[in-house]
């Protein structure tokens, strides 16, 4: 008999629910790092730079309390949700989605 184990290292199972929250909650108005609200201010790491939004906390910060017209999620993700999906935007930006 054959088994196997599969172990998920706390870095991929961040970026695996970083991923699928960004799908769920922030693709509307941010596929594929665009925004469709306000064009000039995209999830490109140029733009997160000029915004200083570059950092996992100033993404932390601006998804839990927004800033118009981006809600505040803060009630609708847990802090660790908040925290996977700051780190899946900055490691996307840094590879130029």
């Amino acid at each position: 008999m054959l088994t196997a184990t599969v172990t998920l290292t706390a870095p991929a199972f961040a970026a695996a629910s970083g991923a699928s929250i960004f799908s769920a909650k922030c693709a509307q108005c941010h596929l594929g790092g665009k925004n469709i609200i306000n064009p000039t201010k995209t999830l490109s790491l140029a733009d997160l730079q000029a915004n200083g939004k570059d950092t996992v906390s100033a993404i932390v910060a601006q998804i839990t309390n927004g800033k118009a017209p981006m809600p505040a999620f803060k009630v609708l993700l847990k802090a660790d949700e908040i925290e996977a999906v700051s780190t899946y935007v900055l490691e996307k930006a840094q590879a130029g989605w």
